[in-house]
């Protein structure tokens, strides 16, 4: 049995989500900064080992046109640097402006502290996966 990670990965911050072992559940974990980018691919890499995870989804931010600009380029140079991994990735377009629509509707205040929209995004990325597969 395994779990599947999700990672949102912005400029600033990269948005954490974990699978339950049935990979039926999307679980926030966590939030890191993205710099330096060796210590948050260490961070990602334990938390990874940790929860014995098999796969890892990267939300790639598509254009509206379904073409790919530089921040889809970005996230998959960045997910180049994660080994040992199955690397999965999955349209992300629009998961901000939901994450932050769900905290809303949870009565959570995002405003202070935007990692919590990173890691609801990370979790719609991951529930996205899960439920395709």
């Amino acid at each position: 049995m395994y779990k599947v990670m999700a990672l949102d990965i912005g400029t600033k911050r990269i948005g954490i989500a974990l699978s339950d072992y049935l990979l039926m559940l999307a679980n926030g974990h966590s939030y890191i900064q993205r710099q330096p980018e060796n210590v948050a691919i260490e961070t990602i890499l334990k938390i990874a080992k940790e929860n014995n995870v098999k796969k890892i989804v990267i939300g790639i931010p598509y254009n509206m046109d379904g073409t790919q600009g530089a921040q889809a380029q970005d996230c998959k140079d960045f997910a180049s640097k994660i080994n040992d991994f199955e690397i999965i990735y999955e349209d992300e377009r629009l998961t901000s402006d939901t994450a932050e629509e769900n905290l809303r509707a949870k009565k959570i205040d995002f405003r202070k502290d935007k990692g919590l929209v990173d890691i609801e995004s990370a979790c719609i990325i991951l529930e996205q996966y899960l439920t395709r597969n």
